[in-house]
C-alpha cells in the first residue's frame, strides 16, 4: 500500500510497517542515541542504504511515531538474507517489538526475493542460550579495540615498528619469508577470493568473509558488494596460495565521545607475525584519512588476540579501551 507517508508493508499489534525513506533519517537518529556504545554505523550509512541494491530497510510506527528499524540485505546469489541495524526506541523496549519487526522484515524479503532460504547475522553480545537455540553459531571472532587521538597514532605505529623489528632480528635464523603486499589488481584479487581452497586455507569464519559485520560467501555475486565498500586488501604472496589476508574499511564517523572516526580491520589467517605487520601497514595507510578521536576495531581469530593485545600495549596515546569481546556469526533457515 502506497500513500503520502510511503509504502506500507504490514500492520500488527497497533503498529504499521513501512519501507524507510531518506526523509525518515532524523526520526531514525532520534531512536538511536547511545546504541552500540556510540559505535553506531547507521548515521553514516543510512542514506547509502536507501539506494543500495538488494537491500530492504523497514521502519515501524505507532500512532505515527517511528519506534523501530530493521534492515536486510540479500547476498550469496539471492539465497541469504543478512539482517543489520536493528533498533527499538527505549520506550518500546521489552515489549517484543524487536521480534515483530524482524518477522515482518523476513516475510517481506521472502515475498520480494523468493529464493532466500537462509537468515544470517553478526552480533556483539552473547544473547544467551534461549535465543541462541534458534540459530546455529557459525563462528566467533575475537575483537581488539583501541582508542586515541589521530596524532597519537604516529608514535604508536613507530613503537609497533620497533617491536616488530626486534622480533624479526631475534627470529632471523628460523624465520620463514613472508611478504605482505597491497592487492591493487582487481583480477588478481578476484582470482584469490574465488579460489575454492580459500576458506580452508584462511580458516574463514563460517566459510565467509565478514566485512564490517556483513558476512559474505567468497563467490562471484558478492564481489560487487565488496567492491562498493572500497576496501584496501593485503595478502601474503610468499606463494601462490596465501595463508593470510586482511583488509580495512575506510574510516567513517560515529557518535562515540561526541564524534570520532571508526576504523575496522579484518584479519584472516593465524600467523601472529603477519597480523602484527598488517596492523602496522593498515594504520600507515589511513594516516592521512584520520583526524580527531579514532576508534580501531581489529577482528581476528581468537588464537591471535592475546598476542595482538600484548603487541599493542605500552603506548600512552593509543590504548585498549574494551576488554576481550567477540563477534558472533549466526545462521538459521528461513521457512
Amino acid at each position: 500500500m502506497e500513500c503520502e507517508t510511503g509504502v506500507c508493508v504490514g500492520e500488527s499489534d497497533g503498529l504499521t510497517f513501512w519501507l524507510a525513506r531518506p526523509q525518515d533519517y532524523e526520526e531514525v537518529m532520534a531512536i538511536s542515541k547511545g546504541i552500540y556504545a556510540g559505535n553506531d554505523y547507521l548515521p553514516h550509512r543510512y542514506h547509502t542504504w536507501m539506494t543500495e541494491p538488494n537491500r530492504v530497510v523497514i521502519i515501524a510506527r505507532r500512532d505515527g511515531r517511528l519506534v523501530a528499524l530493521e534492515s536486510g540485505q540479500v547476498v550469496d546469489g539471492g539465497t541469504t538474507e543478512v539482517v543489520e541495524g536493528l533498533r527499538v526506541c527505549p520506550s518500546e523496549q521489552g515489549r517484543g517489538l524487536a521480534g515483530v519487526i524482524q518477522r515482518v522484515t523476513d516475510r517481506y524479503i521472502k515475498q520480494v526475493y523468493p529464493s532466500v532460504n537462509i537468515k544470517r547475522l553478526t552480533r556483539r553480545d552473547d544473547p544467551g542460550p534461549e535465543k541462541l537455540s534458534k540459530f546455529t553459531v557459525l563462528a566467533r571472532r575475537a575483537v581488539l579495540s583501541l582508542q586515541g587521538e589521530a596524532e597519537a597514532f604516529n608514535s604508536f605505529v613507530l613503537g609497533l615498528k620497533a617491536k616488530l623489528a626486534s622480533m624479526e632480528k631475534s627470529d632471523e635464523p628460523t624465520a620463514t619469508p613472508h611478504e605482505l603486499v597491497v592487492l591493487k589488481d582487481s583480477h588478481h584479487l578476484k582470482a584469490l577470493l574465488l579460489d575454492p581452497d580459500l576458506s580452508s586455507r584462511l580458516q574463514l569464519p563460517g566459510g565467509a568473509i565478514i566485512q564490517d559485520w556483513l558476512p559474505l560467501k567468497p563467490m562471484e555475486s558478492n564481489l560487487e558488494v565488496l567492491r562498493r565498500s572500497n576496501l584496501t586488501w593485503l595478502a601474503d604472496i610468499s606463494n601462490d596460495k596465501p595463508t593470510f589476508m586482511s583488509f580495512y574499511t575506510p574510516p567513517y564517523p560515529i557518535p562515540f565521545n561526541g564524534g570520532s572516526l571508526r576504523l575496522n580491520i579484518d584479519i584472516y589467517g593465524e600467523v601472529l607475525f603477519l597480523a602484527m605487520k598488517a596492523l602496522i601497514i593498515h594504520l600507515e595507510q589511513v594516516r592521512e584519512q584520520i583526524h580527531g578521536g579514532v576508534v580501531v576495531h581489529v577482528y581476528m581469530p581468537q588464537s591471535l588476540w592475546e598476542g595482538m593485545k600484548k603487541f599493542c600495549e605500552g603506548d600512552e596515546g593509543v590504548k585498549q579501551y574494551m576488554d576481550f569481546w567477540e563477534q558472533l556469526f549466526l545462521e538459521r533457515e528461513l521457512s
